[in-house]
């Protein structure tokens, strides 16, 4: 039973992670809790089964395709909801974020409707079901190896953009220092757009994974998803790439051996209880940094 919980923790904590990531890449740029990335995850999954079910694209043309809609949908919320407040307190941002986040869930509900739909099992590749190896004693189906290499291999490549290539190293210093970036000639708001357009994808391809894993998509998904990964930004230090990664992991894990041993009925309330406590004795998460906003006000 351990080795099952750990294998389930790290399947859920891996797409924990790619929310999260999302979550703290606008953060760091921003410093926008962006609460709409969650239904940019919930999109995600919405879009890549209208392909399978409505245009019966493969499997892998419709998880690439829901990424770049992913992408496309989080360049549109930028656009259209945060860069017009660009100049306005964070206030106004986190207020229009909120907004945002219900307007989509109606807005999925109009398009999709209000109740669960089960995800195409019949379209994914037919050996996602059958067990690809044994660790201890417990089987791991292709669909969790699956989710293990497209996390780690998502991961990876977001790593190589951010440290190996020109837009990472503005992405940099635009977290750093807005104004001297534009000073410089990095354009700004370009590189917030990509920003917001690598988020989404990754928030699309998590939910993509979800779909698949639970068998289930729905339009409020978005929402205890995104407030567990908020908790997983929170706990690896918001503003952190590494950290949020490695709090996703955590946060997967403990859930799992929490709904194990303890209760099913408190896998989402694991996930507050670590939010709470890691605002309380770690302000600055596992990796982050006190801002100094922050150390005044403790």
């Amino acid at each position: 039973m351990f080795i099952e919980l750990l294998l389930n923790g790290l399947t859920i904590g891996g797409i924990y992670a790619l929310i999260a990531v999302g979550y703290t890449m606008v953060y760091g740029v921003i410093q926008l809790i962006n609460f709409a990335h969650g239904e940019i995850y919930m999109l995600g999954a919405f879009f890549a089964l209208t392909f399978l079910t409505a245009l019966h694209l493969p499997f892998y043309a419709a998880f690439g395709l829901a990424m770049l809609l992913g992408a496309l949908c989080g360049v549109l919320l930028d656009i259209i909801a945060y860069r017009p407040l660009r100049n306005s307190p964070r206030l106004a941002a986190l207020i229009t974020a909120i907004g945002m986040s219900i307007f989509l869930q109606n807005l999925a509900m109009i398009i999709w409707g209000s109740r669960p739909l089960p995800f195409p099992q019949n379209d994914l590749p037919a050996y996602f079901k059958q067990p690809a190896l044994t660790v201890g004693g417990a089987p791991v189906s292709w669909l969790q190896l699956f989710i293990f290499i497209i996390t780690i291999l998502l991961m990876i490549g977001l790593y190589l953009i951010i440290h190996k290539t020109n837009t990472g190293k503005a992405m940099r210093a635009v977290a750093q220092n807005k104004t001297m970036a534009a000073l410089v000639g990095v354009n700004v708001n370009r590189i917030i757009t990509v920003t917001f357009a690598l988020a989404g994808s990754l928030g699309a391809a998590a939910g993509i994974l979800v779909g698949a894993y639970y068998n289930s998509v729905y339009p409020t998904m978005g929402y205890v998803a995104g407030v567990k990964a908020f908790a997983a930004a929170v706990l690896g230090g918001i503003g952190s790439v590494p950290g949020a990664m490695l709090g996703g992991v955590i946060l997967g894990v403990a859930e799992a051996f929490g709904a194990g041993y303890i209760s099913s009925l408190y896998r989402d309330g694991i996930s507050y209880a670590v939010l709470i406590a890691v605002i309380v004795l770690i302000p600055a998460g596992l990796f982050g940094k006190l801002s100094r906003e922050t150390k005044k006000s403790l």
